[in-house]
């Protein structure tokens, strides 16, 4: 190798992603339809892969920016309080 080559990229499958992105697959699939990861490609017709420098490269962003986690329901902003049903009272099914 040369110096004028360009480095190999390297893809992964499905299966490799999600061990290194614990994600579920139609988070990941709306995260990529938003333009917040990395984009898959079709390697064969029935093969899709993700480019593994991408990947890194999103989880390095990801460790030097996180994201602050949502917050809870304000309660009192409810119009109603779920009611308990009593041991006596059956609820039908």
């Amino acid at each position: 190798m040369t110096r004028s080559d360009p480095p190999l990229m390297r893809s992964i499958r499905k299966a490799q992603l999600l061990q290194m992105v614990p994600l579920a697959d139609s988070t990941i699939w709306e995260m990529e339809q938003r333009g917040e990861f990395p984009k898959r490609f079709l390697l064969t017709p029935r093969c899709v892969v993700w480019d593994l420098a991408e990947v890194e490269a999103w989880l390095a962003f990801r460790r030097k920016h996180p994201i602050t986690p949502a917050k809870g329901p304000d309660v009192r902003l409810r119009r109603s309080r779920p009611v308990a049903h009593g041991r006596s009272e059956q609820r039908p099914f």
